[in-house]
C-alpha cells in the first residue's frame, strides 16, 4: 500500500509540473500576442479587456449557481479575483516605470516567500536556487530603479503571494473550476473600475474580438491550468515552479520575437531549471484534511 500511495503521489507531482508548465507557456503566448494591443489601448487597458471577458466567458460556461458555493468558499473566491486583478494591475503600473527584468525580479519575490515559508528542511534550497537564477534572468542591476515602480513591483508580488495560497484553497473548497467563475468575474470589474473609462473610448468593434482570443489564450486556461496543478503540488512546489517563468519567456522571446539570451541569461535558465527539478521530486502536495487549515 505505501508503494501504491507513493507512485500515486509521484503522478500527482508530474501531473502538477507539467500544468504548470503549460500554464506559464500560455501566459508567455498571450503577452506576445498582446504586443499590439498593448499600443492601442496601454498595458493596464489590455489587462482589463482580458479580464473583462475571462470573466463573461467563464460566468456563461459554469453556469454557476448559489448552491455550488459554501460561503466560505465563495469569499475566498471572490478575494482570489480581487488579487487576481490586484497582480495585473499593479504589475503594468510597475512596468511602466520600471525595466521589465527589475519590476519580474521584485515581483518573484512573492511566490519565493510562499515557496521559503510552505517548504521544510532541504525544499528551501530550489526556491533559494530558483532566486538566484531569475536574478541571472533578469539582471535588476541592469536598470535605474523608481520607488514608485518599486513599491508598485513589491504589491504585484504581495498580490501573487496571495493568489497562490487563495487558488490552492479554492481548490480545496469549490468543486472544479466553479472557483474562477467567481474569481475572474471579479477581477473583471476591478479593473473595470481602474482602467474602464479610459478604455471605452478607444474600443472598437475589432479590438473587441482580439481581445476575446487574448482572453482565451490569457487568463482562462492558464488560470484553469494553474488551479488543477495547485491539487496536485504543494504550495512550495508551485512557488517555486513559477520561477521558470522568465526562461519561459525567454524561449518564447527567442521564437516569437528574436530576441536572444546572453550567457547570463542562459546561466540563469540552467539554475530554474534545476531548481524545477527539485521541487518536482519534493512537491507533492499531502492529503486535503491535513492542508486546509494551514492554508487559510
Amino acid at each position: 500500500m505505501t508503494t501504491t500511495t507513493s507512485g500515486r503521489a509521484t503522478a500527482a507531482v508530474r501531473t502538477g509540473v507539467g500544468l504548470s508548465v503549460a500554464s506559464m507557456l500560455c501566459v508567455q503566448l498571450g503577452l506576445a500576442a498582446s504586443v499590439g494591443l498593448v499600443d492601442q489601448l496601454g498595458s493596464d487597458g489590455v489587462a482589463c479587456l482580458r479580464l473583462v471577458w475571462a470573466g463573461a466567458l467563464l460566468l456563461v460556461i459554469v453556469r454557476p449557481r448559489r448552491s455550488d458555493y459554501s460561503a466560505r468558499g465563495f469569499r475566498a473566491a471572490a478575494l482570489l479575483g480581487v488579487v487576481t486583478a490586484g497582480v495585473t494591475l499593479l504589475f503594468m503600473e510597475a512596468v511602466a516605470r520600471l525595466p521589465l527584468g527589475t519590476a519580474s525580479a521584485l515581483e518573484f519575490l512573492g511566490p519565493l516567500g510562499v515557496a521559503v515559508a510552505r517548504g521544510r528542511g532541504g525544499h528551501r534550497l530550489w526556491p533559494a536556487l530558483a532566486a538566484v537564477g531569475v536574478v541571472l534572468l533578469t539582471e535588476p542591476w541592469s536598470g535605474a530603479v523608481d520607488p514608485v515602480g518599486v513599491a508598485f513591483a513589491l504589491g504585484a508580488a504581495l498580490c501573487w503571494a496571495g493568489y497562490i495560497l487563495l487558488t490552492q484553497h479554492v481548490g480545496d473548497e469549490v468543486e472544479g473550476i466553479h472557483g474562477l467563475a467567481v474569481s475572474m468575474p471579479v477581477a473583471g470589474l476591478v479593473s473595470a473600475l481602474v482602467a474602464g473609462p479610459a478604455l471605452v473610448e478607444r474600443l472598437t468593434p475589432e479590438l473587441l474580438l482580439i481581445g476575446l482570443g487574448l482572453a482565451v489564450l490569457l487568463p482562462v486556461v492558464p488560470f484553469t491550468l494553474e488551479l488543477l496543478a495547485l491539487r496536485r503540488l504543494t504550495t512550495a512546489a508551485f512557488g517555486t515552479l513559477m520561477s521558470l517563468e522568465p526562461a519561459i519567456a525567454l524561449v518564447v522571446g527567442l521564437v516569437a520575437l528574436q530576441q536572444v539570451p546572453g550567457a547570463t541569461a542562459v546561466l540563469g535558465i540552467a539554475l530554474v531549471v534545476t531548481a524545477g527539478i527539485g521541487a518536482q521530486r519534493s512537491g507533492a502536495r499531502v492529503p486535503v484534511d491535513a492542508t486546509v487549515e494551514a492554508v487559510r
